[in-house]
């Protein structure tokens, strides 16, 4: 009993943020037909507005919104791209605002190219390390050594997602120093701002959240083994 709550308490800590910035995504979707123009009409707008030179604005994946600082493309799924939902502008500000970090050599745009690569590479340790060790275990059949492995495994991933969380102040700043000030000079209706605040905040958490979650991957792993 106190085992099955702890592993729903760790889920919920680990999967909570997460499918917290998905409701706050959903939630605020619906279309605002007073809303001046779709997401990749106003960053298009805030690309020439700020002279942000190489910059590019291109309809890209679903679900995939996001800035590539070496190519200057700001990259927004058909939802954020063509919507006029709160979520559409408030992530196009965002990611745009990504771009102004960039562009002007910000102190915070340095954080991604310092801390990105190596949650990635400790990701790729942790899942290593994790298929290795529940091989071995399999073959040899020692149950601590597969605990080891789950332990290794979300040690590393914690590690991981807390690089992501050394980036939040690059997607703070994206949001709140950048988007929102825009966002509230008109661009949007003034009764919509405490959603667009909600929706920037989400955004800013979204990657972070996500590593957060990916630790949950490892149940499929117990699963396997049983």
């Amino acid at each position: 009993m106190i085992f099955g709550l702890g592993a729903l308490l760790f889920a919920l800590l680990v999967y909570g943020p997460s499918l917290w910035v998905r409701f706050v995504m959903w939630r605020h979707s619906k279309q605002v037909e007073a809303m001046p123009g779709t997401g990749g009409e106003l960053a298009r707008h805030l690309v020439e507005r700020f002279a942000l030179e190489g910059v590019t604005v291109e309809r890209g994946q679903p679900d995939q919104d996001h800035y590539n600082p070496a190519e200057k493309i700001v990259s927004l799924s058909p939802r954020v791209h063509d919507g006029k939902s709160l979520t559409a502008v408030a992530v196009a500000a965002h990611e745009v605002g990504h771009a102004i970090q960039f562009i002007r050599n910000e102190p915070v745009s340095h954080l991604r190219q310092k801390h990105l690569g190596k949650a990635f590479f400790i990701r790729k340790i942790g899942t290593g390390l994790l298929l290795f060790l529940s091989t071995v275990a399999l073959v040899v059949k020692i149950p601590h050594l597969f605990a080891l492995a789950i332990g290794l495994g979300i040690i590393t991933m914690l590690a991981s997602a807390l690089m992501y969380a050394a980036i939040l102040p690059e997607e703070y700043d994206a949001s709140f120093n950048k988007a929102l000030p825009i966002l509230e000079e008109g661009y949007v209706p003034r009764q919509h701002l405490p959603a667009i605040r909600s929706v920037l905040k989400a955004a800013a958490l979204t990657y972070f959240a996500g590593a957060l979650a990916e630790i949950l991957s490892l149940w499929r792993w117990l699963r396997f083994i049983r």
